[in-house]
């Protein structure tokens, strides 16, 4: 305890200056708890205010899909690269060293695979497990227009009950079903809603028309890499996302299953976090391959 007669009188009251309190810098987060705040700063970076999250959780459905042959091999060494990474609870345990100390987002909800009609979703994982493994969100697909929509959005529901509870983020994984139309008005309402119904951020798909789509939901929007497609067109799909109001990529096939991942998801952060063109970034990325 410190001695009594040490003690100096406090000077630096600064009467007269208005406290400061710094603005949330997410979109539609303002009024979110301190431990949830913090846990999205751990997800989109606040100089920028957006994400390069690397999406893995493939295998929840797909198995050892291609380019996830070897979490370890493969993926490990992207994870320096990455605003924060998304995957299942089962290669967080048995892959992903401990010392990674950004976001994790983990795959929430899960049914059945890839041989089997996939919307059929059910929670998969406790709060107390997400506490457990330090989530900064869980991930909760959400079938729109789909045969199992209800089933979904009380999925998302209750997510956002525990997750608000314990400070823990809750991420909308929008799904298109074959009987959709992936377009702005499709991709409108099922991001309005699953904000309106509490996601605190959604995923969804770049698609003509985006910026109505980011105007139309109070909440962030990353956009999902979807398939491969040639590195200049996915470096062009997400300037354009992010110049249309887009907080961020959240790519897989795009970077894992490129020619060299580790340039492709360097030349990703080049567009997202500094507005490179895409043919600035492509330039990069060819360097990066050497």
């Amino acid at each position: 305890m410190a001695d009594a007669e040490d003690i100096q009188d406090a000077a630096r009251f600064h009467v007269g200056v208005a406290h400061r309190s710094e603005p949330f810098f997410l979109k539609g987060c303002e009024h979110l708890d301190w431990g949830i705040k913090n846990r999205l700063a751990n997800i989109f970076d606040p100089t920028s205010g957006r994400t390069v999250m690397l999406a893995f959780d493939h295998g929840y459905f797909q198995g050892p899909t291609s380019g996830l042959e070897r979490i370890d091999l493969d993926i490990v060494p992207l994870a320096r690269y990455a605003d924060t990474l998304m995957l299942t609870r089962g290669i967080l345990r048995t892959s992903i060293p401990p010392s990674y100390n950004r976001g994790i987002v983990l795959r929430a909800t899960g049914g059945p695979s890839i041989l089997k009609e996939l919307s059929n979703e059910e929670i998969a994982i406790s709060i107390e497990e997400a506490i457990r493994l330090n989530a900064a969100a869980m991930a909760v697909q959400v079938y729109i227009g789909g045969e199992y929509e209800t089933k979904s959005i009380h999925n998302l529901t209750r997510l956002v009950d525990a997750g608000n509870r314990y400070g823990i983020a809750t991420l909308a994984v929008t799904a298109v079903g074959r009987e959709m139309t992936r377009d702005a008005r499709y991709i409108r309402l099922a991001t309005r809603i699953c904000a309106e119904l509490g996601a605190t951020y959604v995923k969804t798909y770049y698609v003509p028309g985006f910026e109505t789509v980011t105007a139309a939901c109070p909440v962030p929007i990353v956009i999902a890499g979807g398939k491969k497609q040639p590195e200049l067109d996915a470096l062009t799909m997400a300037y354009n996302a992010v110049q249309q109001g887009a907080s961020g990529v959240d790519m897989g096939r795009n970077i894992f299953q490129a020619d060299n991942p580790a340039a492709m998801i360097q030349a990703v952060r080049k567009v997202v976090h500094d507005n490179a063109t895409p043919q600035e970034a492509f330039d990069l990325l060819q360097q990066l391959k050497g």
